[in-house]
């Protein structure tokens, strides 16, 4: 692994489990569905995250489900981080077309 490969994945480790850790926090002071949703998205982006480092790394095999010719996991995860967020605007946008 060359310096610019050891660089990004210290980088999206890092500040991945920053963000992750903040929304946990952030799971744990609030109750609205829509905030509750993006947290979820965060912590799936992280799970994302350190599976493609281990993966990268040799640890383990993601290519063990395809759909066709690609991955389960590689479709399920960006697909499931996608879901939780257009579900958290759909929560929030129904959320202030109500107060009105």
């Amino acid at each position: 692994m060359d310096l610019g490969q050891l660089i990004s994945v210290y980088s999206r480790l890092i500040l991945g489990g920053f963000a992750a850790f903040l929304a946990i926090i952030l799971w744990a002071k609030t109750r609205d569905k829509a905030w509750m949703l993006i947290v979820i998205s965060t912590v799936i982006i992280y799970i994302e995250i350190i599976f493609s480092v281990l993966e990268m790394l040799g640890f383990i095999d993601g290519n063990f489900l395809y759909i066709g010719t690609v991955p389960l996991l590689a479709i399920l995860l960006p697909v499931l981080r996608m879901v939780f967020l257009i579900t958290a605007f759909l929560v929030m946008i129904f959320k202030h077309h109500r107060q009105k």
